[in-house]
């Protein structure tokens, strides 16, 4: 295992980068945690507060569609292991772990004397309630796709084939079958209060017990989560008072709420908006690469999407570098797979290079030389509205005709996440990240056959049996010569049969005020305020 970790905190370390603006530099040893960089700076409280673009739409870690939420539970939840600062696993509520010489045992030792929010102890029959409970088809959570597998005859089996609990302290997974990423998907299963979950269920969603720095204290989907220090916090205790995490859809008033200190922290930050930034003299502006992948679905159900041509030739009538100036103002780059170059096995793939004249041709090869409508749905916020409508611009060149449909980020996860005969979508403009940075974890949920909604969001309707039979051989191989094998194939499977548009890989750019420090947003665009510090 320890060869696994290093290997890939090796692969991500050269990804990672930190620029300091304002005048102002980072030594790039210290790594991307933000130091406060102006002495004389002082906040005028010890309230930290974050304006983000996105929302925070759940606080049940187990049931969480993004970013935005999975950045607020991490304040109240931690997990067996997580990734540092350094994208490093190291244990949190495990102190220690051993694998077994044939990768299907893991030991884990747990840190003793850690209690819940609501006073009940953290101990190894938690560790079991929460996977139960994640597993359990009744409760319909998100995260049981994690563990489940989806069999050919339409039967399901459970990754782990057991847990034991010999001790209070002491948990033990055996798998059914080697599963390369185990480890890396740890970072992400939350532990909830075993006493919380029985007495609210499901709701735990509005009412968070976990053992994290800090307790949450009020969640209004659309508007506000607000959180405060847990002082009998079993760990480093948390160095601000609150926490309050703003849902800011507007990038200017974003901006303007960072420039008068109304937030103490953006994200993201606009990149037509740096500048403007900048000349705040108490203000850095930081950039990161990131393993977030811009891209459109095609619903390969249409007929007018079914043909590959089609899709090809909508791909190469999107000029990436204008999108990545107009979006990002160069912060980024076009994509060149179907997961960005900071995932381990990525593979650059020959481009879909800007041609509208082969764009037209291949739409004239499929039959659709005047082209067809179709409908493009995606978040309200100012720069999803911004991408989308770039899109219609390049897709009217070949005769599409894209109606733009931007709602709220709720109204948009309501309209995807149906049955199959219930489907209206034609096109989505989104984002992912991997949280886990495995090719896995980059792809299964978005292209896999039997991850089509409501399991998840294949909303491309992607099926592909051999794309699949690739994904199921890297999943059960530890040998990385073959798993770079295997998923070099699917990548190239996938971006050939063209179930999406293919944007771009843009940096996370983020700013905060001069007198913060401990902060900061990792490759997969989760922003970390556990250890926040405000100059006093």
């Amino acid at each position: 295992m320890k060869k696994y970790r290093k290997l890939l905190a090796a692969v991500l370390a050269g990804a990672m980068t930190v620029a300091m603006s304002a005048g102002v530099q980072a030594a790039a040893e210290d790594g991307y945690i933000v130091k406060a960089t102006n002495t004389e700076a002082k906040s005028s409280d010890n309230d930290f507060v974050i304006a983000i673009e996105g929302s925070v739409s759940s606080m049940d870690p187990a049931n969480i569609p993004d970013t935005s939420a999975i950045s607020a539970t991490r304040g109240v939840y931690e997990n067996l292991v997580q990734f540092n600062e350094d994208q490093e696993i190291v244990g949190q509520l495990a102190k220690s772990w051993e694998v077994s010489d044939d990768s299907l045992t893991y030991t884990f030792k747990l840190q003793e004397g850690v209690k819940f929010h609501d006073g009940t102890d953290f101990n190894s029959a938690a560790i079991k309630a929460n996977y139960d409970r994640v597993v359990d088809e009744k409760n319909k959570l998100r995260q049981r796709r994690t563990f489940i597998v989806a069999q050919n005859d339409g039967t399901e089996k459970e990754r782990v084939a057991s847990i034991e609990t010999p001790d209070d302290y002491t948990v033990i997974f055996t798998l059914s079958e080697p599963w390369s990423p185990f480890i890396n998907r740890l970072t992400q299963f939350c532990i909830i209060s075993p006493a919380a979950l029985e007495e609210y269920g499901n709701d735990i969603m509005n009412h968070p017990c976990g053992t994290g720095p800090y307790i949450c204290t009020e969640w209004e989907e659309g508007d506000h989560t607000s959180f405060k220090r847990n002082e009998d916090y079993w760990g480093e205790k948390p160095g601000v008072d609150t926490v309050t995490i703003k849902e800011v859809p507007e990038a200017g008033s974003r901006t303007a709420m960072l420039q008068t200190g109304e937030a103490d922290m953006i994200y993201p930050t606009p990149a037509d908006q740096i500048e403007a930034i900048k000349s705040v003299d108490d203000v850095n502006v930081l950039t990161a690469d990131s393993n977030i992948m811009r891209y459109v679905t095609l619903n390969m159900d249409l007929p007018e999407l079914q043909d590959q041509k089609v899709r090809q030739a909508m791909n190469y009538a999107i000029d990436k570098d204008a999108y990545i100036a107009l979006m990002y103002s160069g912060n980024g780059k076009p994509a060149t797979s179907i997961v960005p170059s900071i995932i381990g096995g990525y593979e650059e793939q020959t481009p879909y290079t800007y041609d509208v004249e082969k764009a037209k041709e291949l739409m004239k090869e499929a039959g659709y030389e005047d082209g067809f409508k179709l409908t493009l749905w995606g978040d309200n916020t100012t720069q999803e509205i911004k991408g989308m409508t770039f899109v219609k611009q390049q897709l009217a060149q070949i005769g599409i005709e894209v109606e733009v449909m931007p709602m709220e980020s709720a109204t948009v996860n309501d309209k995807i996440y149906v049955e199959k005969d219930e489907a209206e979508i034609n096109m989505w403009y989104v984002n992912w990240s991997a949280s886990d940075f495995t090719m896995d974890g980059s792809v299964r949920s978005l292209l896999y056959s039997t991850m089509c909604p409501p399991t998840s969001a294949n909303t491309a309707y992607y099926n592909n049996p051999d794309f699949d039979k690739l994904l199921d051989e890297g999943l059960h191989t530890a040998d990385l010569e073959e798993q770079a094998k295997v998923y070099s194939e699917a990548q190239k499977m996938a971006w050939d049969a063209a179930p999406w548009l293919f944007l771009g890989n843009d940096q996370i750019i983020y700013s905060t005020k001069s007198y913060v420090s401990g902060v900061y947003v990792a490759p997969d665009g989760a922003f970390n305020f556990a250890h926040a510090q405000l100059a006093q």
